[in-house]
Formats: C-alpha cells, sequence, structure tokens
C-alpha cells in the first residue's frame, strides 16, 4: 500500500456549516469551493497556489476531523487495512470508509496526482490531524496506523505523543493518547511562527480560547469545534529548539 497524501476533513455540525466555512477560510487565506455530495455536506478550501489539502464536511451531529488517504489501489488497500483490523462501513468502488481497531473513521480515496503544498498564510499553517486515543486503545491504534501508512513512529517531546513521519504529504498524523475517557475523537492542529499573534487573529474571526499546554493553545471555533495553535516551525512542522 503506498499513501501518497494525507488530506484532512474538518467536520462541524450541518446547522453551524456556513460559519464554519467562514471562519477556516478566513484563518487560512483560502475560498470556498462548491459544494457537492448528495446533501451539499463537502467543501474545500482552496489555496492561493498549490494543491488543496484541506476539506470541510457537514455532520449530523458532534464535530472534529478525519483522515483521507490517498493511495494508488483502493482496492489493494482497503484489502491491507482489513487486514490490519480495520473494518469496512462503506464502500463506494473508487473511495471507501473504514474504521480503525478502536472506530475510528478514516476514507481511503485514489490518489490522482496532487503533490504542490499550499503556501503558508499569516505564518500559520493547518498542517496536522491529531488522532485522540484512549489509553487502552493506543498501543493497537500506534501500531495499526504506522503499519497502515508505512510510516514509522516518533515519539515526541512529551510521552503522550507520538508523530508519524510522512514524507512529501502535505498534512502530518500525530496519535495523543488520552489521559482518560473514550477515545475515536480527532482535531487539527496549525503550526504557528507566533501562536499568541495567531490566537489574536482567530479571536478577531470569533473563536475562543480554551485553555493553554506546554506548546500549544486551545481553541473553539465559532462552530463550535476545538482545535490546536501550537508552537511548531510552519514550513518544517517541528518545534524549535529547546
Amino acid at each position: 500500500m503506498a499513501v501518497r497524501r494525507v488530506l484532512t476533513f474538518v467536520d462541524r455540525p450541518r446547522e453551524r456549516f456556513e460559519a464554519a466555512a467562514a471562519f477556516w477560510t478566513a484563518v487560512t487565506g483560502t475560498r470556498l469551493s462548491s459544494r457537492r455530495g448528495d446533501d451539499g455536506e463537502f467543501a474545500t478550501l482552496l489555496p492561493e497556489s498549490g494543491d488543496a489539502c484541506v476539506k470541510l464536511q457537514a455532520v449530523g451531529d458532534g464535530g472534529g476531523a478525519h483522515l483521507d488517504l490517498e493511495v494508488d489501489d483502493v482496492r489493494a488497500s482497503m484489502t491491507r487495512a482489513v487486514a490490519l483490523g480495520a473494518a469496512v462501513t462503506d464502500d463506494h468502488g473508487d473511495w471507501a470508509v473504514l474504521r480503525s481497531p478502536e472506530g475510528r473513521a478514516f476514507c481511503l480515496v485514489a490518489w490522482e496526482g496532487a503533490a504542490r503544498r499550499p503556501p503558508v498564510f499569516a505564518a500559520t499553517r493547518l498542517d496536522q490531524v491529531s488522532l485522540d486515543i484512549a489509553p487502552d486503545a493506543y498501543e493497537e491504534e500506534e501500531a495499526f496506523w504506522a503499519a497502515l501508512t508505512g510510516w514509522s513512529p516518533r515519539r515526541g517531546p512529551l510521552p503522550e505523543f507520538t508523530a508519524l513521519t510522512t514524507p512529501g504529504t502535505p498534512v502530518r498524523i500525530l496519535l495523543q493518547r488520552l489521559g482518560e475517557g473514550p477515545g475515536r475523537s480527532a482535531h487539527v492542529d496549525l503550526a504557528c511562527a507566533d501562536p499568541d499573534a495567531a490566537r489574536a487573529l482567530h479571536e478577531r474571526h470569533g473563536a475562543v480560547c480554551v485553555t493553554r499546554g506546554r506548546h500549544w493553545i486551545v481553541m473553539r471555533d465559532p462552530a463550535g469545534g476545538v482545535y490546536c495553535l501550537t508552537e511548531r516551525d510552519p514550513e518544517t512542522g517541528v518545534l524549535p529548539p529547546a
């Protein structure tokens, strides 16, 4: 299985989709594509240059994020994912929805040659999805995602974080071990040259600060979704030297 690119969907409640679209286009310097899907539930954030890698989906309730893995062969990738412990929930032929061993939804879609990374905007880049995993499922999920992608896990500066090396893809995968409670959620992270300046920008567009961590600021967007502004370099995706 060759994973060519990782994309992220920002999932937000259907009744707040317009608020989410207005916010995320403003803070990423993008414009919204036309809506598509049977109920107009999908749209793409179109950058000024480069190939789009962030999309929005209207969902029935809740909200968070999920991954799309662009692969060379969807059918072969489905077979491999199932062998590793995934379950297929919706098979659309040329793309499919699956669930990881913990029950986390993700999609396999065909790679169509996209390779150009969108630019940094306002010294930030939406470049990471954090998979929030229950403690008792963490080891199995880490093994699953590493095997599925073929990318090596790399421990973060804190023991609850593991990053997967993601060569040539615009969206990174971070595994986060929750302290307690159920997992199966996910959120997006932005790499910020100056997280406090990014916070001020996001607050001007209607977001609110929830709390501050060691290297990140937890925010809530106008549609109610939680995400993080992190201290990582927008170009390299890594934390600055201590």
